[in-house]
C-alpha cells in the first residue's frame, strides 16, 4: 500500500545566495532516504512547479520518500542571480544539507529534470547518493564531459521525440558512461512529457522499487 498523500509544506531554506523558495512532502513513512528534485532552466520558465518536478516527487513519496522541491536562486521569491549552474549546484547542497538536518540517517536522492538534471548530476560530483535520477539530461547544451558517473544506482529517462534535448546524444553518453545508467527510453515521448506523466511516475517507481 502506497503512503498517504503528502501535504506540501512551504518554507524558506538559507543558501548561499540568500533565502531559497521550498516545498516539502513528507508522506510520514518509515523509509531510509530523502529527496530533493531539481527544476528545468530558470531563464525559460523553470520553475519547482513544473509538471515533470512534482511528477517526479509524487512518486518519490508513493516510495515512502520524503521530498523537497525549491526554486533555483533568482526565481520565485529565491534571492540571488542566474549561475549557469555553477551557484545552482551550491543552492542543491544547501537544501541537501537542511534535508540531512531534517532527516537525520536518512541517505540523499537527487532527481533532476533538464537544466535540473545537469546540475543534480554536478552536485552529485560532492555528494554521497543513494540514487541519482536525471529527466532528459540536457547532453549537447551543457557540458558534461568532466562530470564522473555516480557511484550509486542511477536512472536516465528519456524521450525519443524530444526536439530540446537530441535523445541519440543522452543515448551515448549514458552508454560511455562508468558505471552505466539504467536507461528508460520512452517512445514518442516529447521534452516535457505531455500524456505521458503516468509513465515517467511509473519509471521512477520502478527504478527506486528495484534499487
Amino acid at each position: 500500500m502506497s503512503p498517504a498523500p503528502a501535504r506540501p509544506q512551504g518554507l524558506g531554506i538559507t543558501g548561499p545566495a540568500g533565502n531559497i523558495q521550498a516545498v516539502v512532502e513528507d508522506p510520514r513513512s518509515d523509509g531510509d532516504a530523502y529527496g530533493v528534485v531539481c527544476h528545468p532552466h530558470p531563464l525559460f520558465g523553470g520553475t519547482m512547479d513544473n509538471k515533470v518536478v512534482t511528477t517526479v516527487a509524487r512518486a518519490l513519496q508513493e516510495c515512502a520518500i520524503p521530498t523537497v522541491r525549491f526554486n533555483f536562486r533568482g526565481v520565485g521569491s529565491s534571492e540571488g542571480t542566474y549561475d549557469e549552474g555553477v551557484g545552482e549546484t551550491d543552492d542543491v547542497c544547501a537544501v541537501a544539507d537542511w534535508g540531512e538536518r531534517c532527516w537525520p540517517g536518512r541517505r540523499l536522492m537527487l532527481a533532476g529534470f533538464s537544466f535540473g538534471a545537469y546540475v543534480a548530476l554536478r552536485a552529485a560530483q560532492r555528494r554521497e547518493l543513494a540514487n541519482l535520477i536525471l529527466v532528459a539530461p540536457p547532453v549537447g547544451r551543457f557540458d558534461f564531459s568532466a562530470l564522473a558517473a555516480p557511484r550509486c544506482p542511477w536512472l536516465v529517462i528519456q524521450g525519443d521525440a524530444d526536439d530540446v534535448v537530441d535523445p541519440q546524444a543522452v543515448a551515448d553518453w549514458a552508454r560511455r558512461s562508468v558505471p552505466t545508467p539504467t536507461l528508460a527510453c520512452m517512445h514518442g515521448v516529447g521534452h516535457f512529457f505531455h500524456g505521458r506523466l503516468s509513465d515517467l511516475r511509473d519509471a521512477v517507481i520502478g527504478e527506486v522499487r528495484s534499487a
